[in-house]
């Protein structure tokens, strides 16, 4: 594996760590989080075997896209709130991408969108030790300046496609870590929490009081309504068939786009 470090800066609070090639930025701050302070961003210039969601690989053009991993320890979160983590990722990403266009949403529980088409998605990763989280690694890939893909993903969009203007990455890459810096500090009351969650509703895709397809891992398709999205991440559907309520994990029900099954 190449991990050679291209160089190292300040931005307020954040490390950044700018590496040239290597596999995973998740997995660079997993073997080195004990001696990695909180608040270190690794960035790649290129990713050989970045991850998404479920082990999904996430495609990235080298030097055309942002991807990182921050770590951040003792989030002051217990563990029943650690999807209060996801909505803080998620929204500065809105937020940072919002800057230059509008319309994203955030697609439960965490891929970015913008309109049925995917610009982003974030892998998180908790340890956990008596007290609660000991840390959190957050790993973020977002689609910049990359106009062709052919991992074969059916929905992938870029900012470039969206606006077709091309983008500084450095710069983005700073905006990127400045406000996820910002999201991430948890001060512990219920007043931050309950505001943040407000806003990840507000920007919730399809979270729009209309019946929309879903999909179970069985095959078995369905017509529901998004209800609610509870802390710890568990999705609340009201089915249209029998105006029933079913609460979903991660991986027991996907969204149906354009009639494409997407776990």
């Amino acid at each position: 594996m190449r991990r050679k470090c291209l160089y190292l800066y300040l931005l307020n609070m954040l490390k950044i760590i700018l590496l040239q090639e290597t596999t995973s930025t998740n997995d660079v701050v997993k073997r080195n989080v004990s001696s990695m302070e909180s608040g270190t961003m690794i960035v790649a210039y290129k990713q050989t075997a970045g991850r998404g969601q479920k082990g999904n690989s996430w495609e990235a053009e080298p030097g055309k896209n942002i991807t990182f991993s921050l770590l951040i320890k003792k989030p002051n979160l217990n563990v029943k709130e650690q999807f209060y983590m996801s909505e803080a990722v998620s929204l500065a990403i809105v937020d940072a991408l919002e800057k230059y266009a509008t319309g994203f949403k955030i697609k439960w529980p965490n891929d970015i969108y913008y309109d049925d088409r995917k610009i982003g998605g974030i892998l998180i990763e908790h340890s956990l030790d008596n007290d609660g989280i000991a840390h959190t690694i957050i790993g973020v890939g977002v689609n910049i300046n990359q106009q062709v893909f052919t991992s074969g993903a059916p929905n992938p969009v870029s900012l470039t496609r969206i606006t077709g203007e091309f983008y500084d990455m450095n710069a983005l890459t700073e905006e990127f870590g400045a406000l996820l810096e910002r999201y991430c500090r948890f001060d512990g009351s219920r007043t931050q929490l309950e505001a943040l969650h407000k806003r990840y509703l507000e920007k919730l895709y399809r979270y729009d009081g209309k019946p929309h397809p879903f999909v179970l891992p069985s095959g078995a398709q369905l017509n529901a309504t998004i209800e609610a999205v509870a802390p710890d991440g568990i999705l609340t559907l009201r089915h249209e068939s029998d105006n029933s309520l079913h609460n979903y994990y991660f991986k027991e029900v996907g969204f149906v786009i354009n009639k494409t099954k997407f776990l």
